[in-house]
């Protein structure tokens, strides 16, 4: 089910742009995060949910305000289980590959 999550998490453009702005300064409050985006507070409150619902930002009260955080486990999991699976066989090939091209040239 966290799969599911992260994956429609990410599907969406405008979460990918929050997840970009937090990777490149964590920390953030809502007003930062919504700076940029031609919408509502609302609707960027409404991404932030599915965010942390899908376990990719959790926040923290500092005083008054309330900062996101980049969580990128989610994304490191996903990134295991999907990814790099299918990029172990090329590097094995060329690996290989390697070693027969110098056992051949001794």
């Amino acid at each position: 089910m966290t799969d599911d999550r992260v994956f429609k998490a990410l599907a969406d453009a405008t979460r990918r742009h929050l997840l970009d702005r937090l990777f490149a300064r964590d920390g953030r409050t809502l007003t930062e995060l919504e700076s940029d985006l031609e919408m509502t507070r609302f609707g960027v409150m409404k991404h932030l949910r599915v965010l942390e619902d899908a376990g990719l930002v959790v926040t923290r009260k500092v005083g008054r305000e309330k900062l996101h955080f980049l969580n990128v486990v989610p994304i490191r999991l996903i990134h295991d289980r999907w990814i790099d699976k299918f990029t172990e066989r090329r590097v094995s090939a060329l690996t290989d590959l390697k070693r027969r091209l110098e056992e051949d040239s001794a």
